[in-house]
């Protein structure tokens, strides 16, 4: 082919900026053959730059590469050394006999060559899995500074049509190509995204109800006879603290009251059951789902374990397999050290309590007066900043100690390590979560005692008290503050860290680009350019590759922890904040394209992985169901004044023995609600002051009243107190066992797959019988 003018790729023209050459339309041209992009790149630094141990290190490793015949390609850039790694099709070849002769992993017959994702991930294996003769392997090698980054290359081509159709913020509204992003990252990956997008799909109709349920709140709480009996009366309320604080009239909690009744209504009720059977019907459904795609790419069977027993002999044909074991001693360990990590996070609680209860004291002795006559609900909005943060420092403290459970527990092989990282992650990060707002639904303004009793920290402050209205608007501030934050700050960093880095290290790389675009390449059979060929394009696309954001085996855990506390929000809690589920569809609408773009674009590309599920994520979501149902029906019968409210329209108001009168039957319930503390009785005047029974108009009272259910003489608990835990007992039993039934009834009546996928997966298992025994027979 002498003589004959050589084109340049169309690689190499779009890198240019060149459409057409001399009048000539290069996009005429035919496509261009890619030689076989290399399996994994290792980064370290020259000898120059490193220590004579650690040089030695480097090299005797690559050596051990070279022994298992892997082609190994070395490029110098500065001082930096690139080491490209391919492996020889007989590693392959035998990777994919040991599929076909495997009894739960299976090659499908009609894939006649490796692809590049598998590729990697069998080259992955196979360097984590490679010692010198200190016994160090890569990730020891990687700690020590040996090499400096390890990671698989970028496909362009492919890399461009993801970015084209799915990473890109013009296509939030988009289906996503889940056998696409599969092929690119691996089935791990696309199950990840293909169970967020249907979580974000199936949100649609709670978020829907929810933002009806709290419309219902807006439109019917300025005609509730209870916020009349808070803003239009003069009750006068006994003071929220000691010495600074004075007693305060319960029209001036207005507007708290109002906020209140948006979402603590009788719809809320219904909500909360209606969310907890979703939870239900959205794991069985998920089940289905995910069915089709496992069938459609052939890893039904797949069996994790089994993988790594293959990758291990392709690795090295004289391996021993890791025995299991079980150390009682080990996982005694384990458990103590769990128990004390929770023990530490409840204590956290213990100090955002007390945090809470202090800052609401300073804020009634400050000069401001909105903030004086607001000190709780400020304090409650002070104590969930608190608790955000302290979210934020506990994530790096739980993983680190997740990790060395796991390092404790000596687990026989990753997948092993994974699960048991999962759980005890998952676990630390739920209390560290949850402790608070459990604290705020199901002890606040219960345990601080009364007026003459009051319950003291260290003898000094007085733990906080409900609002007359109820308990439920503070864990509405504390969810929506921590929610809010979470997924806005969260997502903001997630997002422009990586596009800053990304931003200044394509600066340093102008240089290179200049270089490689005017390269010239050595003819192939076809006599066309190829910008893989040139080792000044190699080293540029290597060195993008290496200044991308690292990645590791935990990037993808870090994204489905986070959209299962999301998860978690929506779900346990959602009785008293109803509208959790549309911002949680909000959030991830957006979500899934910030995780896109960041792993398409912005970040080095993550191992392909093969799996058929999400793994023990589908326990911990499935644990997450039970626990909102229960959750939710102590938020209503214990938190909320449904209870009370109800045995007050039918049993104490002036509905209870007249029908038919035309009286609301819900006026005087506020009034009910409260008791009366007495000046005359000489345990009140040892705990109220003089002074502190002044109202801002300077009369002064010799009475106030507080929310409880207690005698006005002698402060025991009244009857109607006890009849109130009763019924709230008995609710809860019911509620619970209820949805549970419901739950069950809905698990059995959807099949965990689509009867078309178990006929598809029974004619497949059929047809590969006929031909092992027609194998057998020839």
């Amino acid at each position: 082919m002498t003589g004959h003018r050589r084109q340049p790729s169309i690689e190499l023209l779009e890198f240019i900026g060149v459409v057409k050459e001399n009048g000539n339309d290069q996009t005429s041209l035919p496509p261009v053959h890619t030689p076989l992009s290399y399996d994994y790149v290792l980064v370290a630094k020259t000898m120059e730059k490193q220590d004579r141990e650690s040089f030695k290190k480097q090299t005797e490793y690559i050596q051990e590469l070279k022994k298992k015949n892997l082609k190994v390609t070395k490029l110098i850039e500065d001082d930096l050394v690139f080491y490209g790694i391919q492996a020889p099709k007989e590693i392959f070849e035998k990777y994919r006999y040991l599929l076909k002769v495997s009894d739960a992993c299976n090659w499908s017959s009609d894939q006649n060559i490796v692809p590049l994702s598998t590729r990697i991930r069998i080259v992955h294996f196979i360097l984590t899995h490679t010692p010198i003769h200190t016994g160090e392997g890569l990730r020891d090698l990687m700690k020590t500074k040996v090499f400096e980054a390890r990671f698989c290359l970028h496909e362009k081509r492919k890399q461009r049509e993801l970015t084209e159709i799915w990473a890109r913020w013009t296509a939030c509204l988009q289906g996503q190509p889940i056998t696409a992003i599969r092929n690119y990252f691996g089935e791990k990956v696309a199950l990840y995204y293909l169970w967020l997008g249907w979580y974000t799909y199936l949100l649609i109709p709670p978020a829907l109800i929810g933002v009806v349920v709290f419309l219902y709140g807006v439109a019917f709480f300025n005609h509730s006879p209870l916020i009349k009996e808070v803003c239009d009366v003069d009750t006068v309320m006994c003071p929220l603290c000691d010495n600074t604080c004075k007693v305060w009239q319960l029209s001036e909690t207005c507007t708290y009251a109002k906020v209140s009744l948006l979402f603590d209504n009788n719809g809320t009720v219904v909500f909360a059951m209606v969310m907890a059977i979703w939870a239900t019907l959205f794991l069985e459904f998920w089940k289905r789902h995910r069915a089709s795609y496992v069938c459609e790419w052939k890893v039904s069977d797949w069996c994790e374990e089994e993988e790594e027993l293959i990758l291990e002999i392709v690795n090295n044909v004289n391996c021993e397999p890791k025995e299991y074991k079980h150390s009682y001693l080990r996982s005694t360990l384990v458990l103590i050290c769990v128990t004390f990590m929770i023990l530490v996070i409840i204590g956290l609680t213990h100090a955002l309590v007390v945090f809470r209860v202090i800052a609401a004291v300073l804020l009634a002795e400050g000069s401001w007066e909105f903030l004086s006559t607001n000190s709780n609900s400020g304090a409650m909005m002070l104590g969930a900043l608190l608790h955000y943060v302290i979210i934020t420092v506990m994530k790096r403290v739980n993983r680190v100690v997740a990790m060395k459970l796991c390092e404790i527990e000596k687990t026989r092989s990753f997948a092993a390590t994974e699960k048991s990282f999962t759980v005890k992650m998952f676990t630390f990060q739920f209390f560290t979560y949850f402790s608070s707002l459990f604290y705020v639904a199901f002890f606040l303004g219960r345990i601080n005692g009364h007026p003459g009793g009051y319950v003291r920290i260290a003898g000094k402050w007085r733990l906080e008290e409900c609002h007359p209205s109820g308990c439920l608007t503070d864990l509405f501030i504390q969810m929506a503050i921590i929610m809010i934050l979470k997924q806005t700050i969260s997502n903001v960093f997630e997002f422009t860290g990586p596009w800053l880095s990304r931003w200044m290290k394509r600066r340093k790389s102008r240089k290179l680009q200049r270089k490689c675009a005017h390269c010239y390449l050595k003819d192939d059979m076809e006599s066309k350019y190829d910008v893989e060929l040139c080792d000044n394009c190699k080293i540029r696309d290597w060195l993008n590759n290496y200044r991308l954001n690292n990645v590791d085996s935990f990037s993808l855990f870090n994204e489905f922890l986070e959209m299962v506390i999301q998860f978690s929000f929506t779900t346990i809690f959602v009785a008293a904040f109803p509208l959790a589920p549309f911002l949680a569809l909000l959030n991830n609408v957006i979500e899934i394209r910030l995780d896109a773009i960041k792993m398409v674009t912005l970040e080095r590309r993550l191992v392909p992985k093969k799996t058929n599920d999400i793994g023990v994520w589908i326990d911990v979501l499935e644990a997450i169901g039970v626990l909102a149902v229960i959750a939710n029906g102590l938020v209503i019968g214990v938190s909320s004044d449904f209870i009370p409210r109800l045995l007050y329209r039918y049993r104490y108001g002036p509905c209870a023995k007249n029908a038919t009168t035309d009286i609301d039957c819900m006026v005087g319930y506020i009034n009910n609600t409260l008791s009366i503390a007495r000046m005359d009785d000489q345990a009140i005047r040892n705990e109220f002051s003089d002074a502190q029974m002044v109202l801002p108009s300077g009369v002064n009272v010799s009475y106030c009243s507080y929310k409880d259910y207690r005698d006005n003489e002698d402060y025991s608990l009244t009857p109607q107190f006890w009849v109130i835990q009763a019924v709230r007992f008995g609710f809860v039993i019911l509620f619970e066992h209820v949805v549970v039934i419901c739950k069950f009834i809905a698990a059995w009546f959807v099949p965990s797959a689509p009867m078309q996928v178990k006929n598809d997966r029974l004619f497949d298992k059929l047809n590969r019988l006929k031909e092992e025994l027609r194998s057998f027979e020839a």
